[in-house]
């Protein structure tokens, strides 16, 4: 295995020194060999009883051995899907970048992209704690050169370094964690040694260390800040795959934690179905009041894994309480939203991608009527939509039916505080996807239906060809998902059976499944029958159009005859003031203010959790570090002077023989 390593590094490097056309298919070249290595890895392992087990290279005279479960092996197949869709997607996406971007610039992205790629295989495949720390750290600044590509860009910079700030900090809470498990078991550091450590120490003060080290890479709400502001300063196909999968690998890191974690359930599950109930309402609500639609689908991100949270959390409040159909509900629901996620995500992205490299703005209040000049992206969009927002009959609705259907069989159990921690996680659920409803009805009315806002979209075309191959892959698992569940439920029940010995609540689940594919299928005949019949019957029609109805005035531009995103919001702005912190900016018409002037009406929102614990704090220490900086003058002289004195002073102290 350490040749292959070598081999990748060795061509890897190799982009520095090639022509920018032969670039990206070396680059494709290197991913979808990763893909067919680790795939067969992950395939194998999905097949046997025990963990593969394979010799790695030799770190520090120690020998590191790649660890492949059947929980790496699911992870291992949703990053190779998310990062092949990537690379697909990225090359058409780049094409007007080429120009204008030095090869060494274009080597570093694709170069960056590949140890992406590679870091985060080798995140879900290492157990020793050395080496996974160093893969965690060279997946943080792979993303970060991905992050920062348009660096000519201010803004960018800044919300890249904001990126890097963040992930080391959450680095600093793994290293500890990792560093009293070792020291109190004598163990050497790794997640071996947590079996030790947690059956012999209090478990949930480590578990909150993980969890706040992977918690700031998955996004979990108080620890999203850096995800609003670095999805949208990424291309779109980085803002994809690091949507997509990378926020993945902070779950991934506490589910591997929690497999060593045999006492105290019960409250982590109670922990993790609070912090993912919080996270899901409150994301889908910061989602709604944003007018950046790569923004705005950031938050979507946090909202997805506090779904993704409230299925594990009932799943280990299942095993804690021993009521294995709750929990293998629970981690079936929890696992298989992990794979959708990964794929309506990135979707979603994708086609943002589209709107904007033909528009050059990603404010939705700028745009509008895209639908007949784009319709595969409008298309493409309204299906990863509809996928995201938990409806029928796509891959989101099977994940969130999972966890329903895992809450509403144990709802009456006899056990109070149990039935309400699961009544508490359906309202979650349910509020949650309402509020998703509402939020991408939004985007694509306002998108892509109506009329145009701006020159904007004056010259808009569709994109080219190659760049839906990603989205027709994409296309194809969410509606297979949502039509065949069970295909997918099967290789699920391995990854379950690690938390749980009787996965028999999968099996008993099963005509559910079976009469969704059903009433799914025929929904989908129906829907397609209506469609074919009203083209036959307005096939001889004449069709025209026209500007909305204005109620009779006819004065002003048709365009702002239309509900814009700002109003579509206000609602839910107004109704949550205190969590979206929305302030409108506008003159007051006076009473004696016969003829009124034009003036303009402003909505800004702010994220209540990076005003207090990001943006107040570093005021404050910015602000007691330029007073304390007294000696900070910026005058060269001034350095020159304190040089001299120095020096002067350590000459005194030596004659005196106090030195």
């Amino acid at each position: 295995m350490s040749i292959v390593f070598i081999f990748l590094l060795l061509v890897s490097l190799s982009l520095f020194f090639l022509p920018k056309r032969i670039q990206y298919p070396v680059t494709l070249l290197l991913v979808v060999s990763m893909i067919i290595l680790s795939g067969q890895v992950a395939m194998q392992a999905f097949s046997s009883t025990k963990p593969v087990n394979i010799s790695f290279m030799r770190l520090f005279g120690e020998e590191v051995f790649l660890v492949v479960d059947k929980i790496s092996a699911f992870f291992v197949l949703v990053i190779n899907l998310t990062m092949l869709t990537g690379i697909l997607y990225a090359k058409g996406y780049l094409k007007p970048y080429l120009p204008e971007k030095s090869k060494t610039a274009m080597a570093l992205h694709y170069f960056s992209f590949v140890w992406l790629h590679l870091s985060m295989l080798l995140v879900c495949m290492l157990r020793d704690g050395l080496s996974f720390l160093i893969v965690w750290e060279l997946m943080s600044f792979t993303s970060f050169f991905l992050v920062i590509f348009e660096s000519e860009k201010a803004s960018t910079i800044k919300y890249g370094i904001q990126y890097l700030i963040q992930m080391h900090i959450g680095f600093a809470f793994l290293l500890v964690a990792f560093l009293i498990s070792g020291i109190i078991t004598g163990e050497p550091i790794g997640f071996e040694s947590l079996e030790k450590y947690f059956s012999t120490q209090a478990v949930f003060p480590l578990f909150l260390l993980f969890f706040v080290g992977f918690g700031i890479k998955a996004g979990f709400i108080p620890f999203h800040t850096w995800l609003p502001h670095a999805h949208p300063a990424a291309p779109s196909h980085v803002s994809g795959i690091m949507s997509g999968v990378m926020i993945k690998m902070g779950i991934y890191g506490i589910i591997r934690v929690l497999t060593f974690i045999h006492t105290d359930l019960l409250a982590i599950g109670i922990f993790l179905l609070i912090i993912s109930f919080i996270s899901g309402v409150i994301g889908v609500i910061l989602a709604i009041v944003q007018h950046d639609i790569k923004k705005l689908l950031a938050y979507h991100s946090i909202e997805n894994i506090g779904i993704i949270g409230l299925g594990i959390g009932v799943g280990i409040i299942g095993m804690a309480t021993e009521n294995y159909t709750l929990a293998a509900l629970g981690h079936a629901g929890g696992f298989l939203h992990i794979l959708n996620h990964s794929l309506f995500k990135s979707l979603l992205f994708f086609t943002a991608g589209n709107v904007y490299r033909q528009t050059h703005t990603r404010n939705i209040e700028k745009l509008g009527g895209l639908i007949k000049k784009m319709p595969k992206t409008a298309f493409f969009f309204l299906l990863g939509a509809v996928a995201i927002s938990g409806l029928p009959p796509f891959n989101g609705f099977i994940s969130e039916f999972l966890i329903y259907l895992g809450m509403f069989k144990e709802l009456h159990t006899g056990d109070l505080l149990l039935s309400l921690l699961l009544l508490g996680g359906i309202v979650g659920l349910v509020l949650i996807g309402g509020l998703a409803i509402y939020c991408f009805t939004k985007v694509f009315s306002v998108v892509f239906l109506g009329n145009p806002r701006s020159y904007h979209t004056e010259n808009a075309t569709e994109v080219e060809g190659s760049m839906f191959i990603s989205k027709y892959i994409i296309g194809f698992f969410i509606v297979f998902i949502g039509l065949l569940p069970l295909w997918v439920l099967k290789p699920l029940t391995g990854v379950v059976s690690v938390f749980t010995p009787n996965v028999s609540a999968l099996i008993d689940v099963t005509p559910s499944l079976q009469g969704i594919t059903i009433s799914m299928s025929i929904f989908i005949l129906v829907i397609g029958a209506l469609w074919l019949v009203r083209k036959w019957m307005t096939k001889t029609k004449t069709i025209e159009t026209g500007p909305t109805w204005g109620c009779g005035y006819t004065g002003a531009n048709p365009a702002v005859h239309q509900y814009t995103a700002t109003s579509y919001a206000d609602y839910v702005g107004n109704l949550a003031k205190h969590i979206t912190g929305t302030r409108k900016h506008y003159k007051i018409i006076e009473k004696d203010e016969i003829f009124p002037a034009p003036r303009k009406l402003e909505t800004h929102s702010t994220d209540i959790f990076e005003d207090y614990l990001v943006s107040k704090p570093s005021g404050k220490l910015l602000k007691f570090l330029d007073r304390i900086a007294v000696f900070q003058t910026g005058n060269i002289q001034h350095y020159l002077l304190y040089a001299i004195v120095f020096m002067i002073l350590i000459l005194v102290l030596t004659i005196l023989n106090l030195l």
